[in-house]
């Protein structure tokens, strides 16, 4: 028994409202004054004091018991058939809790946002979410081809967390056209949202009829505005220079990330303003190497005898350095779809570095023994995960070599990688399948 603190439809939070009703759990839910004012009640000392990143939502147990994080508090409510009745369930169950972390939510979060006036619109970010998105329901469907849930014969934890991440896809973007080809994932979240327990949170869930887009007008109207500014008034050129500087400079210091809306927490919501940050290149002289010149030779003209002629008659030795990387626990790779997985992650991951690099990351070998490496160019010298925080969530995972360029190991590694064909003396695996980041 004890206290949920969160908002009014946190999709997050109803991870662990669910898996109280299936466990009997007596779960109170405080949403709404006075138990609970979000961006108050979440900022004040006694609830810092006992959730120290003011996060929701946030569990405390009427014995004092507190946790954050919304998987901890889910699985903390679960009984034993939703966690998973043998270790191998288990691990299941939590394999996907972790899929729908890593693979759903990020491109989820990139298509949907922008529908929801919270964040930008860009092109080019949302055409590759909608394809992330149709990745991860590919796995679904043909996971579920012959089993009504993700783990056993009933429904788990996994089954909640995964259901959970899609709420949004579906209300928002996941139109009858587009959602069509997954006829066992559609089937089985439809028979999960009607299950008495999830109707008990969700509601009726009403599915998309058509796929919502950006509203600009509605995103203009989101963001924060400054009241009553004065108008300005005649004065001498150089005076009016003055007054409009000291404006600009006004309008920068009040400029702010919008408030949360209410489906999203401080986080989500931070994460979606998209502030501007310092480009970690912009102390690089221009370099005479133009990558987008190349990305376009390497993504509409033949590898071998367009693209690679190119990059090596256009490469500022200066200006860019090529890196190898090679994944350093290849005896935790499993199934090779979960493997490449891991490389679609850390390329979404990594989707700000995009103008100033270029990869071709491959996967070797087979289910239970595999290898993943990469040849990576980046704008510099150095190695540009550690230009910036944002790009170093995965890079660790990797050991990296910076490569003699004029050296024949590089120019073979460069050849094969970008070519995708060759010996790959150095691996002793068959090529499986690779990802281009660019």
């Amino acid at each position: 028994a004890g206290t949920l603190y969160t908002y009014p439809e946190n999709w997050r939070a109803f991870k662990a409202q669910i898996a109280a009703q299936y466990s009997g759990a007596r779960l109170k839910v405080a949403s709404a004054p006075p138990a609970f004012t979000f961006g108050q009640t979440n900022r004040s000392p006694a609830f810092l004091g006992n959730f120290p990143l003011g996060k929701v939502p946030a569990f405390e147990a009427d014995d004092g018991f507190c946790l954050f994080e919304s998987n901890a508090i889910a699985y903390y409510l679960s009984n034993d058939v939703l966690r998973g009745s043998s270790p191998q369930a288990s691990a299941q169950v939590l394999q996907w809790v972790s899929f729908a972390d890593a693979e759903i939510i990020p491109p989820a979060s990139t298509w949907v946002f922008p529908t929801l006036g919270i964040m930008q619109y860009n092109k080019q970010a949302t055409e590759q979410a909608k394809e992330e998105v149709k990745r991860a329901l590919a796995v679904l469907n043909q996971h579920l081809n012959t089993r009504t849930f993700l783990v056993g014969e009933r429904v788990t934890l996994a089954d909640i967390s995964v259901v959970c991440s899609l709420l949004w896809l579906f209300k928002q973007v996941l139109e009858p056209a587009f959602r069509q080809p997954f006829p066992n994932m559609n089937r089985w979240f439809i028979t999960c949202i009607n299950q008495p327990q999830f109707k008990a949170v969700l509601g009726d869930v009403k599915l998309c009829d058509k796929m919502a887009q950006f509203d600009a007008k509605k995103f203009a109207e989101m963001q924060p505005k400054r009241d009553g500014a004065p108008k300005k008034e005649k004065a001498s050129k150089e005076g009016g220079k003055q007054q409009e500087k000291k404006e600009k400079k006004e309008k920068k210091e009040e400029k702010k990330a919008p408030e949360p809306e209410e489906d999203m927490d401080e986080t989500e919501a931070a994460l979606a303003s998209e502030p501007k940050t310092k480009d970690p290149f912009a102390h690089l002289p221009k370099s005479t190497f133009v990558l987008d010149e190349f990305k376009r030779k390497y993504s509409n003209e033949d590898t071998l005898t367009v693209a690679l002629p190119h990059f090596w008659e256009h490469f500022d030795r200066e200006g860019f350095s090529i890196w190898y990387g090679e994944y350093r626990f290849p005896e935790e790779l499993t199934q090779t779809f979960m493997s490449c997985n891991l490389i679609t992650g850390m390329f979404q991951r990594l989707d700000k570095l995009r103008k100033h690099a270029f990869a071709s990351v491959i996967l070797f070998g087979t289910n239970n023994d595999s290898s993943i490496s990469g040849i990576w160019v980046f704008r510099g010298q150095d190695l540009a995960f550690t230009l910036s925080e944002d790009w170093q969530v995965d890079y660790e995972s990797y050991s990296w070599r910076k490569l003699d360029v004029d050296s024949d190991e590089c120019k073979t590694m460069v050849k094969e990688y970008f070519a995708w064909e060759g010996d790959f003396k150095h691996v002793g695996k068959a090529f499986n399948q690779g990802k281009i980041f660019k």
